[in-house]
């Protein structure tokens, strides 16, 4: 590949929960980011903004007449390294069954 070449950046994203009180504006909350999933029986919205026009966002989604609430998806905040709660050890255990005929 050559030095001019683009390269690829991830852009970080944030979750939005967006709960509404009808889902016919749908259309509209594609505006404000990407649409990952709708729940019609529960009327609330996922979108994924970029994260550094967050807080903009969630301030124009609760300005709309059809919007109820506006939550920040949290999974980016959790740690996600379970092997110190656990130990190591206990996490990489290995057990031999019991009826392993292999040596027959």
């Amino acid at each position: 590949m050559s030095d001019n070449a683009k390269s690829f950046e991830i852009q970080k994203r944030r979750g939005l929960i967006v709960w509404v009180y009808s889902l016919k504006q749908l259309k509209n909350l594609r505006r404000y980011g990407f649409v990952h999933y709708v729940s019609n029986q529960m009327k609330y919205v996922v979108l994924y903004v970029n994260e550094e026009d967050i807080e903009k966002s969630i301030e124009k989604l609760k300005r709309l007449h059809f919007v109820r609430n506006v939550d920040i998806s949290h999974y980016p905040d959790i740690d996600m390294d379970f092997g110190d709660k656990i130990g190591t050890q206990a996490a990489f255990q290995v057990t031999e069954s019991i009826g392993d005929h292999s040596a027959e």
